[in-house]
């Protein structure tokens, strides 16, 4: 049997995969089975911060890898310590809890809100106000706090405690506030999976009027737009904020399998032994694989996603074929006149590796990806908006 039908048989049917076969790479190009090179605009969405293969990043994961692997929560280990001090370090957080996931770290921002909520408001205060068009994850909780109708089916009952107002909208979180009793408010700078929208940054200030008027939290939900994806270490640091709950993964680990939960000042202590855990939370591994990510975030790098973002919008804005960017940093959605799946299709068979989101073509490249291959990729995209 060949390897797309063996996955076919015994996979999981969850995935409408491309039938393309990766077998290797390095920086931003990565080869299929048959020896065809593309350049990858996805870094497994928004995952390979460095791209394939990075060697600082290998070295790092090898080294811990050479002690070992894993030990339970029980024990002290250097990489999670290390890691949680960085962050906290960098963005004025006071403590980390360590998942698995994006998932994983909203359902723990999640019950960290109604815990604190339980702790110093009332047990009522639990619902969490969300954003239509929202993206937060897809275990059940967290398709509940997403804010899109078509995700609320399949695997009910979902739990309660979630309102969606209407992004850029502050009367929409208004009402709701009025209207139920609430703990938090939870917002991705950048609608990703909604179709790479960012907030007004009005509107974000406005929530966090919002929230102090009405004792509540505000939850940054930063697992795809964080750790330099958009320019800076977190996207909130260009709306004017502090969140109380910051919650992050995807390229976070480099590639390999990460969330964290940022508690701030008012939320530092909600959580206690027993309240909350992972069993491969923390995991040395892949702390050491973020270790390397975090140390390398430095000024010289998100000016460089600064400058190759501007390459993008300066390039593709006005081009025949194109009807809009949007987006922020590297994390970049583009409308096209055609059908989006069609000039995906047509990017493929030219050597490139978007993906979509909605029906935009999405952009999420590596953050360094060299600018001859950057420039190669854009050109393809415009020809292939144009259907040449």
């Amino acid at each position: 049997m060949s390897l797309k039908n063996i996955d076919k048989q015994y996979v999981a049917n969850t995935y409408a995969r491309f039938d393309l076969e990766i077998v290797g790479g390095k920086g931003s190009r990565v080869y299929d089975d048959n020896g065809k090179e593309y350049i990858d605009l996805a870094t497994g969405i928004a995952v390979n911060t460095f791209g394939i293969a990075d060697d600082e990043w290998i070295s790092a994961v090898s080294a811990q890898l050479a002690k070992f692997q894993h030990t339970s929560n029980l024990y002290y280990s250097s990489p999670c310590a290390i890691l949680a001090k960085m962050l906290c370090e960098k963005t004025g957080a006071k403590r980390v809890f360590f998942g698995n996931s994006g998932a994983e770290a909203n359902e723990c921002a999640i019950k960290v809100a109604r815990k604190w909520a339980q702790d110093t408001k009332g047990e009522e205060d639990y619902t969490i106000i969300t954003l239509k068009n929202s993206f937060h994850g897809r275990t059940i909780t967290t398709l509940m706090a997403t804010g899109q109708d078509v995700f609320h089916k399949d695997f009910g009952p979902f739990p309660a405690g979630f309102a969606y107002a209407e992004a850029n909208n502050a009367e929409s979180v208004r009402k709701i506030v009025a209207e139920q009793t609430c703990c938090a408010i939870m917002m991705e700078m950048v609608q990703g999976e909604g179709g790479v929208l960012p907030l007004d940054k009005s509107f974000v200030e406005e929530c966090v009027k919002i929230a102090k008027e009405n004792d509540l939290l505000i939850i940054a939900d930063e697992v795809q737009t964080g750790n330099g994806r958009c320019g800076t270490l977190y996207a909130y640091e260009q709306f004017g904020i502090t969140p109380d709950i910051v919650s992050t993964a995807k390229g976070l680990g480099g590639g390999l399998p990460i969330g964290a939960t940022m508690l701030f000042e008012r939320v530092e202590n909600t959580l206690n032994p027993g309240s909350h855990g992972s069993t491969f939370g923390g995991n040395p591994i892949a702390c050491a694989g973020a270790i390397s990510i975090i140390s390398r975030l430095d000024e010289a790098t998100l000016n460089g996603v600064k400058e190759r973002s501007a390459y993008i919008f300066n390039s593709l804005n006005g081009a025949e074929g194109i009807k809009s960017v949007s987006g922020l940093g590297l994390m970049i959605g583009i409308e096209t006149e055609k059908n989006s799946t069609e000039v995906l299709k047509a990017c493929m068979e030219n050597g490139i590796l978007p993906i979509k989101a909605k029906t935009k073509i999405r952009l999420l490249p590596a953050l360094n990806i060299p600018m001859e291959d950057l420039k190669r990729a854009i050109e393809i995209i415009k020809a292939c908006a144009k259907g040449e």
